[in-house]
Formats: structure tokens, C-alpha cells, sequence
């Protein structure tokens, strides 16, 4: 675990956190927040969900907008130099690649997401360009690139992160492909908003599994799988190891089961327990999932203790430990 991380776990770990300027930001919705049913809610993945849930917190009071606010709070993820999980700066695959997955989602069923996409700073932008601006809900690999360019993104230069080569030298060493996912090698970024009038949106942004093979897809990118919303139900989204969250539809299945009357927490801990069912070398497999109801209610669960997701409403920003299977 990075310095860096260990220092906000200790800082931060389950205690309400403010960023400058953000006071009067939480101030202005507090006539509209019931402690009962918290509306606005944000919840993210991991330590890096606080900066993210604030960046969108900022966009949600400039704009009103919930699908605004989760596409502004992971673009903050997507540009963090310090994160190896997320973004161009990401931990490249075997050949040395960065490749990026991306998904975005409303409540009324409208997404769009990209795949295995090179050289673009925000996938989670070109995945909302996907799904505003053409007829297809995905992307992938040099189609996404040319639409990007058609859109007007800028083409970064392709080179790893300077953290990136170090821990990519080192990994050659070896070369020992083993997917083993946890909170030190992979921190996807997953957040779901819901607004003061009901209306919910998700987001999703990875730079994938360190050191997969080239052209490997994860959950992220898939409507159902790293992400789903329904303003009927709710949302969910997942993080860790993508092959065993798609197996098991692991967001689609989440929401399903909150249609069905579980509450946020029951539908994380039930699918919890079936990817466990499903998943060989469970011991080496970290995945977590968040769900907000269309009431407000949320809920957390893991695979193994380690996973922590960020928490924003009128009263704060606090990050908080998800309980886990095991």
C-alpha cells in the first residue's frame, strides 16, 4: 500500500471531510436534505471518491444536473497523477499499452461506454459523447479513437506515466501474469448520484487490471456488469476484479433485486455471495459493490475487508469501510 494512501486512510477513514469552497456548496442544499431519506446523495469508490464525490458536489450547484455531477466527479479521478488505476497514468497491460474503459448512465435508461480506447484524457466524456451523440451504446478500441477525433478530442502522447514505468520495469522482471485484484493494484472509480428530485446517474473509469493482456475488457465499460441505474429502483456499481462482476451481471443483478424489495445493503450482500459461489481462488479476489435506492438508502459490501467507498450529502463528505464476506 502506497504512502500516500495509508496517509488518507488515517487521515480520513470515517470522519466527515470538507475541501475549500465546498462549505457553501453543502450549505446551499441543506433546506433540501432529509436525514431520513438523503437527497442529494453521491456515493464513490475508495479513498479517491472524496475528491471526486467534491468535484461533483461543485458541478451538481453549478448545474442541477446529476448526470453533470458523476461525469465531473471521476473526470477529477480520470487526471489524479497519483492514481495508477484510472486514466492515462494508469499501469499499462503486458505490451506496455494504457488502455482505458469507461461507462456512463441515467436513470432513464439512456448510456454509453467505450473500450480498450489509447491517447484520450477522459474516456468517461467520450463514453457520455457515445451516448448523446450517437445511435450505439458502446465503442471499443480504434472505432472509439476515430469518434473521438471526429468529436474533437485531443490525442494525448502515448507514454506511460513516469510511476507507471517505474512499477512496469519492475513487473518485467518476472512478467508473472497473476490477476490478483486488491485495493494496492486496482482502484476503479465508481460513482452513483442521485438528486433532490429522484433523478439518478452512474458513472464508471478504469485504466483496467495491471498487466492484462492486450485488448482484455473488464466490467466497467459494461452496462449491467461495473454499472446500472433505473430512476424506478435505484443504482449500483462495482470495482475489483471485472471477470467475476460480469459473470454475475453483478450491477443489473443489484438493481433487480431492489425492484424486488431488498434493500441497497441485502442486494450487495446477495451478490456478493454469488460471485463468491461462482469464483475460483476466491482468496485472491477483491470485488465491491454500492447501491443507492430511488428513497436514498444505500448500501456497501465486499469480498474481503479493504474496500472503502466515499459518502457526500448536505451534512459532508466521509469516508467510509464497507463490510465484506469474509
Amino acid at each position: 500500500m502506497s504512502q500516500r494512501r495509508k496517509f488518507i486512510k488515517q487521515s480520513l477513514m470515517g470522519s466527515a471531510v470538507f475541501f475549500p469552497g465546498l462549505a457553501g456548496a453543502f450549505s446551499q442544499s441543506l433546506e433540501k436534505f432529509d436525514p431520513q431519506r438523503e437527497k442529494p446523495l453521491l456515493l464513490s469508490t475508495w479513498n479517491h471518491g472524496v475528491p471526486a464525490n467534491a468535484a461533483a458536489w461543485v458541478k451538481l450547484n453549478e448545474t442541477g444536473s446529476i448526470l453533470d455531477a458523476v461525469e465531473a466527479g471521476v473526470r477529477d479521478t480520470e487526471l489524479d497523477m497519483e492514481n495508477l488505476s484510472v486514466g492515462l497514468q494508469g499501469l499499462p497491460d503486458r505490451e506496455g499499452i494504457t488502455t482505458l474503459d469507461a461507462s456512463i448512465m441515467r436513470g432513464d435508461g439512456a448510456c454509453g461506454s467505450v473500450a480498450f480506447v489509447r491517447q484520450i484524457k477522459h474516456p468517461i466524456t467520450l463514453a457520455r459523447a457515445v451516448m448523446e451523440k450517437t445511435p450505439h451504446v458502446m465503442l471499443v478500441g480504434e472505432g472509439a479513437r476515430q469518434f473521438a477525433i471526429a468529436q474533437g478530442f485531443t490525442l494525448e502522447e502515448e507514454k506511460l506515466s513516469p510511476k507507471a514505468r517505474i512499477e512496469y520495469d519492475k513487473w518485467k522482471v518476472t512478467s508473472q501474469y497473476k490477476p490478483i485484484i486488491n485495493i494496492e493494484n486496482h482502484d476503479t472509480i465508481g460513482m452513483i448520484g442521485l438528486a433532490a428530485d429522484g433523478k439518478l446517474a452512474g458513472s464508471c473509469t478504469t485504466s483496467g487490471l495491471a498487466y492484462k493482456m492486450h485488448g482484455r475488457v473488464g466490467d466497467s465499460p459494461i452496462i449491467g456488469a461495473g454499472l446500472y441505474v433505473d430512476d424506478e429502483v435505484g443504482a449500483a456499481t462495482a470495482t475489483g476484479l471485472g471477470e467475476t462482476i460480469i459473470r454475475i451481471c453483478g450491477s443489473f443483478l443489484i438493481v433487480e433485486l431492489m425492484r424486488q424489495g431488498r434493500s441497497p445493503q441485502e442486494a450487495c450482500e446477495e451478490a456478493v455471495r454469488r460471485l463468491v459461489r461462482k469464483s475460483k481462488n476466491i482468496q485472491d479476489i477483491q470485488a465491491g459493490f454500492l447501491a443507492i435506492n430511488k428513497d436514498g438508502d444505500t448500501g456497501a459490501y465486499a469480498v474481503h475487508p479493504g474496500f472503502n467507498f466515499a459518502k457526500a450529502t448536505a451534512a459532508g463528505n466521509v469516508l467510509l469501510d464497507s463490510k465484506s464476506h469474509f
